[in-house]
């Protein structure tokens, strides 16, 4: 992989089969790379290990093809059992410290924060990035609380260096705004995953998204 980090998190899709709604999860995810995705989490939460590794495994070559940075949801286990190149983190998952230590300094660690406190938390466990939200009302997680907007990464950006990505009800329509705010990309599931052409709306959603990107 090339590029730098905010480089990687311009248009990051998370994914699982359940997402991929009755089409073929390495069928969208191609397509999305295709349409200029950056970077990928296979977000599974349901699925049987031995079936998420098998689809895991697959969809992981699909990134490597394109280079593209394939990051596990919340599971650190998983994660390392793909050989991913990181792992994304909730407030009540894993501390981002200790996975450090599980998967060592040369792979990707970010942590979700929606407040101030969670920001706080995150930060002092040195993350590589952090994804702020709901940034906009989303239905694709119904635990994700009320959307915040965009002030929170205003804030962040005005008094930290870390990297930050928008998530939450982001499509290509309203990105801008978010980039605008300061964040280094955006992070999205339905915006590609649920769309009758993943790679016209991948395509999409990185003009609008580079259009602003600041660095």
């Amino acid at each position: 992989m090339s590029g730098s980090l905010r480089d990687w998190l311009r248009v990051y899709l998370i994914m699982g089969e359940m997402e991929s709604k009755g089409k073929r999860t390495e069928e969208v995810l191609e397509a999305a790379l295709e349409g200029g995705v950056t970077c990928f989490q296979f977000r599974e939460k349901k699925m049987p290990i031995p079936e998420q590794l098998a689809l895991g495994r697959r969809l992981r070559a699909l990134c490597r093809k394109r280079g593209v940075p394939f990051l596990v949801n919340d599971r650190v286990d998983v994660a390392m059992l793909l050989e991913a190149d990181g792992v994304h983190l909730g407030q009540d998952d894993v501390p981002c410290l200790e996975a450090r230590r599980l998967l060592g300094p040369g792979k990707v660690i970010g942590v979700s924060a929606g407040n101030w406190d969670e920001v706080r938390s995150a930060l002092a466990q040195k993350p590589d990035y952090l994804s702020v939200g709901p940034v906009y009302a989303t239905s694709t997680k119904p635990d994700a609380g009320a959307p915040i907007g965009t002030l929170l990464i205003r804030e962040l950006k005005a008094s930290t260096d870390v990297p930050i990505v928008g998530i939450g009800g982001i499509h290509a329509a309203n990105a801008a705004a978010v980039m605008i705010a300061g964040a280094d990309g955006v992070a999205v599931v339905s915006a590609i995953a649920d769309q009758p052409d993943p790679a016209q709306a991948a395509r999409l959603l990185v003009q609008a998204v580079r259009r602003y990107a600041k660095n």
